[in-house]
């Protein structure tokens, strides 16, 4: 039986919460998930700038669990980019919290 998740802070919440390829029909598309814990550790360490050390103690999660969010959404930014796929943002084990 897995370990429960532990919630991970996140102070970003996005008005927008699905991209797509233009030209293509809804229909037609894959779709990529990407969870909002992932959504934050992006904004942390990509846009913030923050050494992984510090974006980890921000979303209460440890060092290691950060690298593994941030690599994971990378990955699936990627795939949605380079492989045509529509973005959807949306879930993940996380807690809201105020800037």
């Amino acid at each position: 039986m897995p370990r429960p998740c532990r919630y991970r802070n996140v102070r970003c919440s996005p008005d927008i919460n699905y991209f797509k390829p233009r030209g293509i029909p809804l229909d037609l598309l894959e779709e990529v998930q990407l969870t909002l814990d992932e959504l934050e550790a992006i904004r942390l360490a990509d846009f913030d700038d923050l050494y992984q050390a510090e974006a980890a103690d921000k979303m209460n999660i440890s060092r290691q669990t950060f690298g593994n969010i941030i690599k994971s959404a990378h990955k699936k930014l990627a795939e949605a980019l380079l492989q045509g796929k529509a973005l959807k943002i949306e879930g993940g084990c996380v807690k809201k919290v105020a800037r």
